[in-house]
């Protein structure tokens, strides 16, 4: 990568290249739960060199070692930050422009990030100030539904179909276009064929669909990330999240992951007491910025 250089009064910020890996791999290591979106990325570019991963890291160096640093791509996702790099960390985004749809990370981080760069960032749809982070390291407390299963690629007109409904009820917009089709297709379809989509398909009025889905958005060889769990609204009440997230952590666990994570808003208080009945706990708290 080529390096952009900038200088604050304690340190320096500048674009992270292939040699900087191992050392933001040991910076995301000091909270691998907090900080897998990133190093599920980096280990993701490790694995397959030249792959566009959509962004790039921006590190923040104080006498020549690596102390902070801010992943930028379509999210914003700022990694161990402290106040010095979260000054340069914004004072560089406000200089390249909003090109995130989102912030999102250690609510601490992305709330002081946020706190930097709202007067000068305007079109925020909503900042969800608080959404606990929470994981699962043991077998989990209640019966895995064995309908609960790795979608395949055969199975991709019902999967992107359920994706999209779950998205534009968490985001508030449909992903472009609407329909699910281009880039947003080909990511879940990604995620199919790498074993990364869980659900469980039932006969429905007019077909097979998509009763309980779940993803695995961030993939470290001990911690995964649990996204995208959705329930269609007809279906709710009837049991399905709780057994369906159960068969999630216990494939995970199966594959060798010793922690399941997922973070949840504060406010969706029946999947807080769902996610602890299966078994999760909460470690710390997310934030999130949405434009």
């Amino acid at each position: 990568m080529s390096l952009t250089n900038s200088t604050a009064t304690s340190g320096t910020l500048r674009v992270l290249g292939g040699a900087d890996a191992p050392a933001l791999l040991r910076l995301c290591d000091r909270d691998p739960v907090a900080n897998l979106f990133v190093s599920a990325r980096l280990l993701g570019l490790l694995a397959r060199p030249g792959t566009d991963l959509g962004g790039q890291a921006w590190g923040w160096f104080e006498d020549g070692v690596l102390v902070s640093a801010c992943w930028a791509g379509a999210n914003l996702v700022p990694v161990e930050a402290t106040p010095a790099a979260l000054d340069a960390f914004a004072a560089h985004a406000r200089a390249e422009g909003r090109r995130c749809s989102s912030l999102v990370g250690p609510a601490e981080s992305v709330l002081a990030l946020w706190q930097r760069l709202e007067p000068h960032w305007r079109g925020v749809r909503e900042v969800r100030a608080r959404q606990p982070l929470m994981v699962c390291d043991t077998e989990p407390s209640v019966a895995p539904d064995p309908a609960v299963r790795r979608a395949t690629l055969r199975e991709l007109d019902l999967v992107v179909p359920a994706c999209v409904a779950m998205f534009t009820e968490e985001i508030g917009y449909a992903p472009a276009p609407p329909d699910g089709g281009g880039a947003y297709r080909a990511r879940i379809a990604e995620l199919v064929s790498t074993g990364r989509s869980f659900v469980r398909v039932d006969a429905g009025r007019s077909g097979p669909e998509v009763v309980f889905k779940a993803e695995l958005g961030a993939v470290s060889p001990k911690v995964v990330q649990v996204q995208g769990v959705w329930v269609p609204p007809h279906r709710r009440g009837e049991g399905l999240s709780e057994p369906g997230m159960a068969a999630v952590v216990e494939a995970a666990r199966a594959d060798g992951v010793t922690s399941v994570s997922l973070y949840v808003n504060d406010y969706n208080t029946r999947a807080l007491a769902a996610y602890r009945r299966v078994g999760f706990r909460e470690v710390g708290s997310f934030a999130t910025v949405l434009f």
